[in-house]
């Protein structure tokens, strides 16, 4: 069970796992997909590593890159390590089962 403490606008304030002491008020049961517990998390990561928020995004320009040196023949795909193989095998079998929905890039190149 997740707590939380809102502010007198519904933004949560603080979170914990662990129950409120009894006779604290204003600790309440927070449901773990509740929006605005998710946006509490995101800013406390982006305040932990300001570099958070571009990882994912980077992590795509990299595997793209990846695959642009390997279509060209500037790098083996067996030349990288067993667990990049794999890690970079699992992905594209994600990304392949969701029919294109991660596309950071229009393939069109501006037709349509």
């Amino acid at each position: 069970m997740i707590y939380v403490r809102r502010n007198p606008a519904g933004e949560v304030v603080a979170a914990s796992r662990q129950a409120p002491a009894e006779g604290d008020p204003g600790w309440l049961p927070a449901d773990p997909a509740d929006p605005a517990l998710a946006a509490f998390g995101s800013e406390l990561a982006a305040r932990a590593n300001p570099l958070s928020a571009s990882d994912l995004g980077f992590v795509r320009v990299l595997e793209d890159v990846i695959d642009l040196l390997v279509a060209r023949g500037v790098i083996l795909f067996t030349d990288l390590p067993p667990a990049a193989q794999d890690k970079l095998m699992e992905r594209r079998s994600t990304r392949a089962g969701l029919g294109g929905r991660l596309s950071l890039l229009d393939d069109t190149d501006g037709v349509i």
